[in-house]
């Protein structure tokens, strides 16, 4: 969906956690279309799994114009139950991009598409800026599918997410990704099964299209196996646990 290491390969600005796309987006210089498929052992989105902690066909579409528009397309298996109404996530999304002298940035709109059943679509609006390995991204939300319930608020920007990703190059030709993100409001408890705000940290590892990650949250099961509070960290999803993701994907040109 959304993002995380393992969405890298997914939207231009990584608009997932390899948010640390952010910090190296750049325009190309002539107009082009590119694919990218991916797989997973895990399908994580801002520290949680998306997956039910099992595996993950992703790919999409994007078209990026030298002026620094660019347009696609972002699907993935999904699930969040063994019997939910959830079987894939399909995004669409557009922006602008551009870079120089080391600064980069990026701004756009990302729109979550679920099975019509699970009636929680939704959109959030985005920006990123990049200094050197340095990259600082925030979503806000913007429209949502499902009816807010009592005491709940889905207006715009009642919902945010906010990434501190950093990348070091290796001599190894690897690069070395430290990520922390910031998830809060009450679409964010409503749609992720939790009733805090909570942070999500991970470590990575990527070379040649290969990725390997350990994330984590600061989520904490009270322990007793039952009610809301625990519907996040219930044993299908596990999101109060370290969690180890590798992936595997190619981008190629159309």
């Amino acid at each position: 969906m959304k993002d995380s290491l393992i969405t890298t390969f997914k939207k231009p600005l990584a608009v997932s956690a390899l948010t640390m796309a952010a910090a190296t987006v750049s325009v190309p210089t002539y107009a082009e279309l590119s694919g990218n498929v991916s797989v997973t052992n895990n399908y994580i989105w801002r520290g949680l799994t998306q997956s039910i902690n099992e595996s993950a066909v992703q790919g999409g579409i994007d078209y990026a114009d030298e002026s620094g528009f660019y347009i696609g397309t972002w699907a993935s298996n999904v699930s969040y139950d063994s019997d939910d109404a959830y079987s894939y996530e399909h995004d669409i999304y557009f922006g602008f991009s551009g870079e120089a002298e080391g600064f980069s940035y990026d701004v756009g709109y990302l729109y979550y598409n679920y099975d019509s059943n699970a009636g929680y679509d939704f959109g959030e609006i985005y920006g990123s800026i990049g200094l050197g390995n340095l990259g600082l991204t925030l979503y806000l939300l913007t429209n949502a599918e499902p009816d807010e319930g009592p005491g709940e608020d889905f207006g715009f920007a009642e919902a945010s997410y906010f990434s501190v990703d950093y990348t070091i190059p290796l001599e190894s030709g690897a690069e070395l990704g430290l990520h922390a993100g910031f998830h809060e409001g009450d679409f964010a408890y409503s749609f992720n099964g939790v009733t805090e705000d909570y942070m999500d940290f991970n470590v990575s590892i990527a070379k040649d299209g290969f990725t390997a990650m350990v994330t984590f949250t600061d989520l904490d099961s009270d322990g007793d196996g039952d009610g809301f509070e625990d519907y996040a960290n219930m044993p299908a999803r596990d999101n109060d646990e370290v969690k180890f993701v590798v992936s595997y994907g190619i981008d190629f040109e159309l």
